[in-house]
Protein backbone atom coordinates (compact mmCIF):
# COMPACT_ATOMS: atom_id res chain seq x y z
CA UNK A 1 0.00 0.00 0.00
CA UNK A 2 1.19 3.24 -0.59
CA UNK A 3 2.08 5.55 1.76
CA UNK A 4 0.63 8.96 2.83
CA UNK A 5 1.96 11.76 0.82
CA UNK A 6 1.10 15.46 2.40
CA UNK A 7 1.24 18.19 0.70
CA UNK A 8 3.23 21.47 1.37
CA UNK A 9 1.21 24.83 1.87
CA UNK A 10 2.69 26.10 -1.29
CA UNK A 11 1.41 22.89 -3.32
CA UNK A 12 -1.74 23.07 -1.82
CA UNK A 13 -2.09 26.66 -3.33
CA UNK A 14 -1.11 25.56 -6.37
CA UNK A 15 -3.51 22.29 -6.91
CA UNK A 16 -6.18 24.76 -5.56
CA UNK A 17 -5.50 27.31 -8.49
CA UNK A 18 -5.46 24.10 -11.22
CA UNK A 19 -8.92 23.05 -8.94
CA UNK A 20 -9.97 26.61 -10.34
CA UNK A 21 -8.37 26.82 -13.92
CA UNK A 22 -7.07 23.58 -15.34
CA UNK A 23 -5.54 25.36 -17.91
CA UNK A 24 -3.45 28.47 -16.01
CA UNK A 25 -0.22 29.12 -16.96
CA UNK A 26 3.00 28.22 -14.47
CA UNK A 27 3.41 32.21 -14.88
CA UNK A 28 -0.61 33.04 -13.97
CA UNK A 29 -0.03 30.31 -10.51
CA UNK A 30 2.67 32.25 -9.65
CA UNK A 31 1.36 35.32 -9.39
CA UNK A 32 -2.28 34.11 -7.94
CA UNK A 33 -0.27 32.39 -5.09
CA UNK A 34 2.60 34.54 -4.45
CA UNK A 35 4.91 31.27 -5.42
CA UNK A 36 7.96 32.35 -7.58
CA UNK A 37 7.41 30.70 -11.02
CA UNK A 38 10.90 28.37 -10.51
CA UNK A 39 9.33 26.83 -7.34
CA UNK A 40 5.71 26.63 -9.40
CA UNK A 41 7.19 24.81 -12.48
CA UNK A 42 9.46 22.29 -10.05
CA UNK A 43 6.98 21.41 -7.85
CA UNK A 44 3.74 20.99 -10.46
CA UNK A 45 6.35 18.43 -12.22
CA UNK A 46 6.79 16.98 -9.30
CA UNK A 47 3.14 16.22 -8.89
CA UNK A 48 2.71 14.91 -12.35
CA UNK A 49 5.81 12.50 -12.21
CA UNK A 50 4.12 11.21 -8.86
CA UNK A 51 0.90 10.70 -10.75
CA UNK A 52 -0.69 12.90 -7.92
CA UNK A 53 -1.99 15.29 -10.38
CA UNK A 54 -3.07 14.63 -13.91
CA UNK A 55 -5.08 16.18 -16.70
CA UNK A 56 -7.32 15.47 -18.78
CA UNK A 57 -10.63 16.74 -21.27
CA UNK A 58 -14.11 15.98 -19.77
CA UNK A 59 -16.54 17.37 -23.23
CA UNK A 60 -19.91 17.24 -21.77
CA UNK A 61 -22.54 14.80 -23.46
CA UNK A 62 -25.06 14.73 -20.54
CA UNK A 63 -27.96 17.05 -19.17
CA UNK A 64 -25.29 19.97 -18.75
CA UNK A 65 -23.81 19.89 -22.12
CA UNK A 66 -24.96 18.52 -25.76
CA UNK A 67 -27.86 16.59 -24.31
CA UNK A 68 -26.69 13.69 -26.76
CA UNK A 69 -27.49 11.35 -23.63
CA UNK A 70 -30.43 11.37 -22.17
CA UNK A 71 -30.02 8.07 -20.24
CA UNK A 72 -27.89 7.43 -17.64
CA UNK A 73 -27.67 4.07 -15.42
CA UNK A 74 -25.43 2.94 -12.28
CA UNK A 75 -25.03 -0.71 -12.33
CA UNK A 76 -23.38 -3.04 -9.98
CA UNK A 77 -21.92 -6.16 -11.00
CA UNK A 78 -20.88 -8.41 -8.37
CA UNK A 79 -18.88 -11.20 -9.68
CA UNK A 80 -18.83 -15.11 -8.68
CA UNK A 81 -16.15 -16.03 -5.56
CA UNK A 82 -12.54 -16.11 -6.26
CA UNK A 83 -13.11 -13.60 -9.26
CA UNK A 84 -9.55 -11.20 -8.72
CA UNK A 85 -8.89 -7.87 -10.14
CA UNK A 86 -6.04 -8.59 -12.04
CA UNK A 87 -8.01 -10.96 -13.69
CA UNK A 88 -10.81 -8.46 -14.78
CA UNK A 89 -7.98 -5.81 -15.59
CA UNK A 90 -6.29 -8.18 -17.65
CA UNK A 91 -8.89 -9.67 -19.52
CA UNK A 92 -11.52 -7.41 -19.83
CA UNK A 93 -10.30 -3.68 -19.61
CA UNK A 94 -7.65 -3.43 -21.84
CA UNK A 95 -9.08 -5.25 -24.26
CA UNK A 96 -9.07 -3.64 -27.55
CA UNK A 97 -12.28 -4.94 -28.98
CA UNK A 98 -13.72 -3.75 -26.21
CA UNK A 99 -12.50 -0.33 -25.81
CA UNK A 100 -14.78 1.53 -28.69
CA UNK A 101 -17.95 0.78 -27.40
CA UNK A 102 -16.73 1.21 -23.71
CA UNK A 103 -15.28 4.61 -24.58
CA UNK A 104 -18.67 5.61 -25.91
CA UNK A 105 -20.58 4.24 -23.39
CA UNK A 106 -19.38 3.64 -19.67
CA UNK A 107 -18.67 7.34 -18.46
CA UNK A 108 -17.08 6.00 -15.21
CA UNK A 109 -16.12 2.63 -13.99
CA UNK A 110 -14.23 1.16 -10.99
CA UNK A 111 -13.89 -1.93 -9.05
CA UNK A 112 -15.11 -2.12 -5.62
CA UNK A 113 -15.97 -5.20 -3.16
CA UNK A 114 -19.85 -6.27 -2.23
CA UNK A 115 -20.54 -9.19 0.19
CA UNK A 116 -17.35 -10.32 -0.04
CA UNK A 117 -16.89 -10.25 -4.19
CA UNK A 118 -15.31 -8.13 -6.39
CA UNK A 119 -17.96 -5.71 -8.12
CA UNK A 120 -17.28 -3.45 -11.14
CA UNK A 121 -19.31 -0.66 -10.79
CA UNK A 122 -20.23 1.56 -13.91
CA UNK A 123 -22.10 4.14 -15.18
CA UNK A 124 -23.73 3.60 -19.11
CA UNK A 125 -24.41 6.41 -20.68
CA UNK A 126 -27.44 6.17 -23.88
CA UNK A 127 -29.45 8.27 -26.21
CA UNK A 128 -32.60 6.63 -24.33
CA UNK A 129 -33.24 3.82 -22.09
CA UNK A 130 -33.62 1.21 -24.45
CA UNK A 131 -30.41 2.13 -25.78
CA UNK A 132 -28.75 1.21 -22.23
CA UNK A 133 -30.50 -1.91 -22.10
CA UNK A 134 -29.32 -2.98 -25.82
CA UNK A 135 -25.62 -1.52 -24.78
CA UNK A 136 -25.76 -3.95 -21.35
CA UNK A 137 -27.16 -6.88 -22.40
CA UNK A 138 -25.94 -7.34 -26.12
CA UNK A 139 -22.27 -5.83 -25.77
CA UNK A 140 -21.26 -5.51 -22.07
CA UNK A 141 -22.79 -8.76 -20.59
CA UNK A 142 -21.62 -11.12 -23.62
CA UNK A 143 -17.86 -9.12 -23.10
CA UNK A 144 -17.85 -10.03 -19.57
CA UNK A 145 -18.77 -13.60 -20.03
CA UNK A 146 -16.72 -14.47 -22.79
CA UNK A 147 -13.77 -12.51 -20.58
CA UNK A 148 -14.24 -14.22 -17.48
CA UNK A 149 -16.61 -17.31 -18.26
CA UNK A 150 -20.13 -18.01 -18.47
CA UNK A 151 -20.81 -18.16 -15.17
CA UNK A 152 -18.66 -15.17 -13.60
CA UNK A 153 -21.66 -12.99 -12.68
CA UNK A 154 -23.56 -14.15 -9.08
CA UNK A 155 -25.69 -10.35 -9.21
CA UNK A 156 -26.65 -7.24 -11.24
CA UNK A 157 -27.82 -3.97 -9.43
CA UNK A 158 -29.18 -0.85 -10.82
CA UNK A 159 -30.22 2.74 -10.24
CA UNK A 160 -31.46 4.94 -12.68
CA UNK A 161 -29.46 8.37 -12.38
CA UNK A 162 -31.53 11.42 -13.22
CA UNK A 163 -29.38 14.83 -12.18
CA UNK A 164 -25.71 14.41 -11.64
CA UNK A 165 -24.94 17.42 -8.98
CA UNK A 166 -21.18 16.88 -8.12
CA UNK A 167 -17.87 15.53 -10.07
CA UNK A 168 -14.42 15.09 -8.66
CA UNK A 169 -15.40 16.92 -5.07
CA UNK A 170 -15.41 19.95 -6.54
CA UNK A 171 -17.27 20.37 -9.79
CA UNK A 172 -20.78 21.38 -8.80
CA UNK A 173 -22.01 22.44 -12.45
CA UNK A 174 -25.35 23.80 -11.17
CA UNK A 175 -23.41 26.02 -8.50
CA UNK A 176 -20.19 26.74 -9.21
CA UNK A 177 -19.18 26.46 -12.95
CA UNK A 178 -19.04 29.17 -15.56
CA UNK A 179 -17.48 29.12 -19.32
CA UNK A 180 -15.69 25.42 -17.73
CA UNK A 181 -14.17 26.96 -14.56
CA UNK A 182 -14.84 27.36 -10.77
CA UNK A 183 -16.45 30.49 -10.39
CA UNK A 184 -14.06 33.36 -9.49
CA UNK A 185 -16.07 33.87 -6.10
CA UNK A 186 -16.23 30.49 -5.18
CA UNK A 187 -14.70 30.48 -1.66
CA UNK A 188 -10.99 28.52 -1.47
CA UNK A 189 -12.67 26.86 1.74
CA UNK A 190 -15.13 25.30 -0.37
CA UNK A 191 -12.04 23.38 -2.93
CA UNK A 192 -10.87 20.22 -1.22
CA UNK A 193 -7.66 19.55 -2.09
CA UNK A 194 -6.56 17.31 1.07
CA UNK A 195 -6.94 17.29 4.78
CA UNK A 196 -4.20 19.46 5.48
CA UNK A 197 -6.37 22.71 4.47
Amino acid sequence: MKQLRELDEQERKIVRELYRDPRISDNQLGKKTGIPVMTVNRKRKQLEKENLLRYFSWFDTGEFGTGMFKAKQLYVIKFKLGMKREQYLSRVEYDPKFMPMASVHISFSSLGEKDGHLALIMIIDGKTDSELVEVFNGTIIPHLRRMLGENCIEQITTTKMTHVIRRLHNYIPDFNMESGKIKKDWPDDWIFVDEGG
